[in-house]
């Protein structure tokens, strides 16, 4: 990183919200899914926002250079069965093409990384691409484990929508806890 930036990474203000939604577009823009992007302003105030802390889904923040904002990251805890410890889910890591390779995305990750140690979290997890080579290698440059072996399943849209409609429908034919038949 070049000795004259000032770069400071800082969490997100409700003010900041339509520029963390602007920067949201741009990584769906790079990834070819901007089309994705439904999230909205409030949907952003909601999620990192709303009422006491337990209510917020995710955390957020802003990477800038000179108070110009060049990046961002959005977070959240789950939970690893096998340590019986809450671990980080990065959900986002975006640093603008411009800025990349001056060291800005080690910074951010670096960030988070001391976040989790402090807080005595059993890993921070993300995922990348299959396509995205350059965020592959500077992924495994920070000694992170690129997996080949676990897959990403996900459901969604009229697929969410009739596993949901099974719930009702199957709950009849679920056999209780010890009844042996």
């Amino acid at each position: 990183m070049p000795e004259s930036a000032a770069l400071a990474i800082r969490p997100v203000t409700p003010a900041d919200v339509p520029v963390l939604l602007r920067l949201v577009r741009d990584l769906a823009a790079y990834e070819q899914l901007e089309h994705e992007v439904t999230a909205t302003v409030d949907d952003y105030q909601r999620a990192l926002f709303a009422g006491d802390a337990s209510a917020r889904v995710a955390h957020a923040a802003l990477a800038e250079l000179d108070h110009q904002p060049i990046g961002y990251m959005v977070w959240f805890r789950s939970f690893s069965t096998f340590k019986a410890r809450s671990k980080l889910y990065l959900e986002d890591l975006y640093v603008a093409p411009e800025y990349r390779g001056r060291g800005f995305g080690t910074a951010m990750l670096a960030h988070l990384a001391a976040l989790c140690h402090a807080e005595g979290l059993a890993r921070m997890q993300w995922q990348v691409l299959d396509w995205n080579a350059p965020s592959i290698a500077f992924y495994r440059s920070l000694g992170a484990d690129v997996s080949s072996h676990w897959w990403d399943c996900s459901l969604a849209g009229d697929a969410l929508a009739a596993l949901a409609a099974r719930a009702t429908h199957d709950a009849s034919r679920v056999t209780p806890p010890g009844d042996g038949t």
